[in-house]
C-alpha cells in the first residue's frame, strides 16, 4: 500500500502524540510531527508531505505565517494545507463547507473521521 505523507504542525504534544498514532494505526498514513513551529518548513522540505495540518494559534510563529512561507518556497508551495484551530466553532467551518478563505479548516476539537475526511478531500483537489 502506498502511504499518504502527513505533516503535523501543532504546539500541543498531547494532541499530536495521539492524533499521529490514530492515522498510523490505519495503516495509509505515514505521519511526523512537529511541535515547534519554528522548525516547520525545513521539516516539510525534508519530509514532502501530501499534506501538512497546521495549527493557526502556535507561540514563535503562527499557522498562517507558516503557510506564507511554505506557499512561497518552489517545492512546497502546492502542497495542500488543512488549518486546525480552536478559534472557531464546528458551525462557523460548516456554515462555509469546510473553507474559508481559500483553505480547509478543521475546528479542533475534532473527531478522527472528521480529520481523514479533510485529509482526504485536501489530496483529492492536490
Amino acid at each position: 500500500m502506498n502511504c499518504k505523507k502527513v505533516l503535523i504542525v501543532d504546539d500541543e504534544k498531547g494532541f499530536t502524540s495521539m492524533l499521529k498514532l490514530n492515522l498510523e494505526s490505519i495503516g495509509a498514513f505515514e505521519v511526523k510531527v512537529v511541535n515547534e513551529s519554528k522548525y516547520a518548513l525545513m521539516t516539510a522540505k525534508q519530509f514532502l508531505p501530501d499534506v501538512i495540518l497546521l495549527d493557526i494559534i502556535m507561540p514563535e510563529k503562527e499557522g498562517p505565517d507558516v503557510a506564507i512561507e511554505i506557499r512561497n518556497d518552489p517545492t512546497l508551495k502546492n502542497i495542500p494545507i488543512v488549518f486546525l484551530t480552536a478559534t472557531i466553532t464546528r458551525d462557523e467551518v460548516q456554515s462555509q463547507n469546510g473553507w474559508i478563505g481559500g483553505n480547509i479548516f478543521v475546528a479542533k476539537p475534532s473527531s478522527l473521521k472528521e480529520l481523514l475526511a479533510s485529509i482526504e478531500s485536501s489530496i483529492a483537489v492536490k
